[in-house]
């Protein structure tokens, strides 16, 4: 950690060249102006320059921050001399959740709003978990490989049926689509309803049952979320929209 008595002077070596403007270099500079320390910057704008740099301190990459002539290293060295997080990697992040689920309530208060001049409507919720479907059917399309690959750890009928992976998230989109749009009832519904329940059994039995540690691939094959709570209340969301939407449209509610 900093120390109290040390001035607020700091030396920087990052890499700008024509080619290359380092951005790890550029988030030092920033953290340390924001932390007020005074940044004696010095761009390295050659390879020859940054390799007689490289040799001379016996490190392996720039930028490196000195402070009180002592050598603080890298982007992440200098977030933990100043106390801040540095995740490890493959910490288990909520992040890609909170924003997802987060993103997607505000938009569907938006919607409600635009469309009824208020947020207080149970359209809103419906949008809300529609959009939320969506998104995290955008999340699995965006590597498809690595979401089948962690979905085959516990979902029951991928395990039977290999290409039952690569559906899903398809499938989640167009039952989301439809939702948002409140259309085609009879499609969205079977499928929410479907995928939903098959997930609900197979995340509970991983999870709850048979007591394993896995990896969520609800947000996408390269998550760090741990699977359950969240996957589970994702297929309840749909479970809730695959029975909800079809009664809806009947005029039950």
């Amino acid at each position: 950690m900093p120390k109290d008595n040390i001035s607020k002077q700091a030396e920087l070596y990052r890499m700008v060249m024509p080619d290359h403007l380092c951005p790890f270099g550029l988030k030092s500079k920033d953290l340390l102006e924001r932390k007020g320390f005074e940044v004696d910057d010095h761009p390295l704008t050659t390879r020859e320059q940054t390799d007689a740099f490289k040799a001379k301190h016996n490190v392996d990459t720039t930028p490196q921050t000195f402070i009180g002539g002592e050598r603080i290293g890298g982007y992440d060295d200098l977030r933990d001399y100043f106390g801040e997080d540095v995740p490890e990697e493959g910490e288990t992040s909520y992040r890609p959740v909170i924003a997802i689920f987060g993103v997607a309530f505000l938009m569907a208060l938006g919607l409600s709003w635009f469309v009824y001049g208020t947020v207080l409507t149970v359209r809103a919720v419906e949008w809300f978990i529609a959009v939320s479907m969506c998104f995290l059917a955008v999340q699995k399309l965006q590597d498809i490989e690595s979401f089948s690959t962690m979905f085959l750890n516990y979902d029951l009928l991928a395990r039977r049926w290999v290409r039952y992976g690569y559906l899903y998230p398809y499938g989640e989109a167009l039952a989301g689509i439809l939702m948002v749009a409140g259309a085609l009832v009879w499609i969205s519904a079977p499928v929410a309803l479907f995928i939903g329940t098959v997930g609900a059994v197979s995340v509970f039995k991983a999870v709850y049952i048979d007591k394993r540690e896995l990896k969520c691939a609800c947000v996408g094959g390269n998550s760090n979320v741990p699977l359950g709570f969240v996957s589970l209340t994702e297929n309840v969301m749909m479970i809730v929209m695959g029975l909800w939407m079809p009664l809806r449209a009947l005029g039950v509610f």
